[in-house]
């Protein structure tokens, strides 16, 4: 207890950075359901020094306030704590601390000030000193809980000095520790708030669930189990030295760097000045009608349909047909599912994983999952499952010139690879994924694609990079796909990259990945998410394969279920009982 001139009652000693977050354990469960919708940053302490006029604050650490709660007289510690004689380099008398009774002048700072404690001169007892004046050294002194020692801002004028906290150098007032010779804390930083949204921060450029919370540190550990997780605002890597401090969500896995979280005004922390924030659109519809914009819708989609299916009136298909890559008549299957306009008995169903179905285009090797396609006609004990989208079967031109890849030779269309043994499999030489279906080749060169890879397009706009055409590009930087965070080799010839972004994506990634799909064990869509999914609170596990998912590349999420699958994983959906691969 500690009684003081100015105040009736005994005043008790605060601390405001003792550790509480094993008290608030217990009740956070109880009510992290209620607080889940409606959580915004709770506002820290303050309040206001009796003697000095200035604010308490949680810095400050220590403080003193009057025993009786309804009483809001408070005191910082050394003001407080002041001596009640001092003897001051301005003045040859002492001073002694004692209460005015009138309004009173500071002869330092020339301040007036109300009724209250002073120092006064024991001798010319009209000169009088605020506490301020006295106390200014110990208001620089803060007990920071990023650091063991105190720090002191010592300059008055502001100096050009590494921040420890953003690991930025800049200009301003720094707060120094004394022990350690090499940390400093600008001052913006060091009064950054515990907890913000970062919607607010950001003027609503950038919007998530939950409050972000200041974090002191990023260890390596975490950094790796979080699977290397970059800023959702500049899409730079959060970890530099495990030291500098980031605002994080305690909920998900959303991180951000502390610069990019408080969006400053200074050009330095300007989120501008890093090129982070949702694209701006650099295109005009217009002057691109035939666009592709991906993803795919689903699993119905690919290329060869989005070139060649044509609107066709019930009459227009042909009934049957003979193939030059199939010794068997194929007869159509309409939309009842019966073979050909005969009343057959005969019901052939679509692909459908949902109920284990499998039936493969023999062309491009995508899912027939609607009709009409066709069919060979060989009895069924002869057990052919020869199979055509309609769009496959007379529609596939028969050359394709300039190929992207490959403009140097005519690509043809072959329905069987010369010279290639084991059930006809190549290797396309765009997507680098095996096929045993279709392709456009050069047989000089040797050079084989898919029907799929066939039909490039020169342009693209995609889901995980906005408003930006993609253009087809054989430049090879060294860096990753956007999608897939794997490398984009010197020996993967195309991708589509942004030329105003440093993005690329791997054609294989854009292409062949629709942006929802069906799995046999959860009854709902899963669509497909390029960032870690808001209020999933568990590790990521793939459904097919059982392994860690990293949540950061591309995957298929059930938000319903919450269940998660590889997107190299997503074509095995039928094939998961028996085998499974992974790369992963």
């Amino acid at each position: 207890m500690m009684k003081v001139i100015e105040h009736e009652h005994p005043l008790k000693l605060v601390d405001l950075q003792v550790n509480v977050e094993d008290v608030d354990d217990e009740s956070n469960d109880e009510e992290e359901e209620e607080e889940e919708e409606d959580l915004v940053p709770q506002d820290e302490f303050s309040c206001t020094c009796k003697r000095c006029d200035e604010d308490i604050n949680g810095y400050y650490r220590y403080y003193y306030k009057c025993i009786h709660d309804s009483c809001d007289f408070a005191l910082h510690k050394f003001c407080a704590e002041l001596p009640e004689t001092l003897n001051h380099p301005s003045h040859q008398h002492p001073f002694t601390l004692r209460k005015a009774d009138y309004n009173w002048t500071c002869v330092n700072c020339l301040r007036g000030h109300k009724p209250g404690a002073c120092y006064e001169c024991i001798c010319c007892y009209w000169l009088r000193k605020d506490v301020n004046c006295v106390v200014e050294v110990d208001k620089r002194r803060i007990y920071h809980p990023s650091h063991p020692h105190p720090v002191v801002s010592l300059c008055y004028r502001p100096i050009l000095c590494l921040c420890n906290a953003c690991g930025k150098e800049h200009k301003g007032t720094f707060f120094q520790c004394t022990a350690c010779t090499n940390f400093a804390i600008h001052s913006d930083c060091a009064f950054l708030p515990k907890r913000l949204l970062i919607q607010h921060a950001t003027n609503a450029v950038f919007s998530h669930t939950h409050p972000l919370t200041l974090s002191y540190s990023f260890p390596i550990e975490e950094f790796r189990a979080k699977h290397y997780p970059r800023c959702r605002v500049c899409n730079e890597y959060c970890y530099d030295n495990g030291d500098i401090w980031i605002y994080k969500c305690e909920k998900c896995i959303y991180y951000v760097h502390l610069y990019c979280a408080t969006s400053r005004k200074e050009p330095f922390m300007s989120i501008l000045s890093i090129g982070g924030g949702p694209t701006v659109k650099n295109f005009r519809d217009g002057d691109y009608p035939n666009l592709l914009r991906l993803p795919f819708p689903d699993q119905t989609y690919s290329i060869p349909k989005h070139l060649f299916l044509k609107e066709l009136g019930p009459t227009d298909h042909e009934v049957s047909v003979q193939h030059m890559n199939h010794e068997h008549e194929l007869i159509l299957v309409d939309t009842a599912g019966s073979i050909g306009s005969t009343s057959s008995s005969s019901k052939i169903m679509c692909h459908n994983p949902m109920k284990k179905i499998e039936l493969l285009c023999s062309g491009c090797v995508r899912p027939i999952m609607e009709m009409p396609f066709y069919k060979c006609r060989a009895k069924e004990d002869e057990n052919c499952n020869f199979a055509l989208h309609e769009w496959c079967t007379r529609r596939l031109p028969t050359k394709v010139d300039n190929h992207p890849a490959h403009p140097q030779h005519t690509l043809l269309l072959m329905t069987n690879i010369p010279n290639m043994f084991m059930f006809n499999i190549f290797n396309c030489f765009v997507c680098h994924l095996p096929c045993n279906g279709f392709a456009y080749g050069c047989v000089e060169c040797r050079f084989y694609v898919d029907v799929t890879c066939g039909f490039m397009p020169e342009r693209i706009t995609h889901e995980s990079h906005p408003n930006h055409l993609l253009s087809l590009t054989e430049d090879q930087p060294s860096g990753r796909c956007l999608m897939c965070h794997l490398s984009i080799f010197s020996n993967r010839i195309l991708s589509f990259s942004c030329s105003f972004c440093d993005v690329y994506i791997h054609p294989w990634c854009a292409l062949l990945l629709p942006k929802r799909i069906r799995h046999p064990y959860d009854k709902h869509p899963m669509h497909i998410s390029y960032l870690p999914i808001e209020n999933h609170k568990s590790e990521y596990f793939c459904e097919i394969c059982e392994e860690q998912l990293n949540p950061h590349s591309c995957f298929y999420h059930c938000d319903v279920c919450s269940q998660s699958v590889h997107s190299d994983c997503a074509p095995l959906i039928l094939q998961s009982e028996t085998e499974t691969f992974s790369i992963y």
